[in-house]
């Protein structure tokens, strides 16, 4: 009876109401990203970029590992080349975000398809984890909460950039491990999605432990291939 009557009340539920409650479910996301944010404004800084440049970077790109990876290439002195492919790969999985969330959005016009989009990020798409928290108004409002926290967060990292040396040494890079538990825990919801977890965790320690390169990324793509073959088995027995 649950199952039928919360889509039913979801749809029935005010715009506003919904904007509302999209913001206050990531609100506690929005709060663990700033230590986050204050490292990618510090960083961009220390690259040489100007306070606009710096500023635009965070709000036009909206992508946070994606953009202090890319810093930290830039500072490194890695290739044009080599940041877009890192970059490319990194960010891949929004794809797949984009696909799963496209039955419930394609209906709506370009600008809202857009808008919901450039605002598609990890933490939105775990938030939409449930087909009834869906809704374009619930959506836009989880995205601009994280967006507004993460441009004011970067613009307070411009300025403490200017007032604290070397803020990368405070070790401000943990808020990615801590932002995405719970990301994980959200998205741990059958035996498939363990798997992946389990595979992924162990590869990559087993990699690093070895020393070899890619350990990320080729631990993520055998955790999820593991994941898709466990679900696929559940598909056709």
């Amino acid at each position: 009876m649950n199952s039928h009557t919360e889509p039913l009340q979801a749809a029935s539920t005010p715009k506003r109401t919904l904007f509302w409650q999209g913001m206050m479910a990531m609100m506690p996301l929005s709060i663990a990203v700033i230590p986050w944010g204050l490292l990618a404004g510090s960083m961009a800084m220390n690259t040489g970029l100007s306070v606009a440049q710096a500023i635009a970077m965070s709000a036009v790109i909206f992508a946070g590992a994606a953009q202090l990876v890319s810093l930290g290439l830039v500072m490194a002195g890695a290739s044009f080349a080599t940041i877009v492919v890192t970059v490319f790969f990194l960010t891949a999985q929004h794809f797949i975000y984009a696909l799963t969330l496209r039955g419930d959005i394609a209906k709506h016009k370009l600008l809202t398809r857009v808008g919901l989009g450039f605002l598609l990020t990890d933490e939105l798409f775990a938030l939409a984890a449930r087909p009834e928290q869906r809704q374009v108004p619930y959506l836009f409002g989880a995205g601009l909460c994280f967006y507004l926290f993460w441009v004011v967060a970067s613009i307070a990292g411009i300025v403490l950039a200017s007032m604290v040396p070397n803020l990368q040494q405070y070790h401000l890079d943990f808020s990615i491990v801590a932002i995405f538990i719970p990301i994980i825990v959200i998205l741990l919801k059958n035996r498939a999605a363990i798997a992946g977890l389990v595979v992924t965790t162990v590869c990559v320690l087993m990699m690093k432990h070895l020393q070899l390169e890619g350990a990320m990324i080729v631990s993520g793509m055998a955790g999820m291939l593991v994941a898709a073959l466990i679900e696929r088995k559940k598909e056709a027995a």
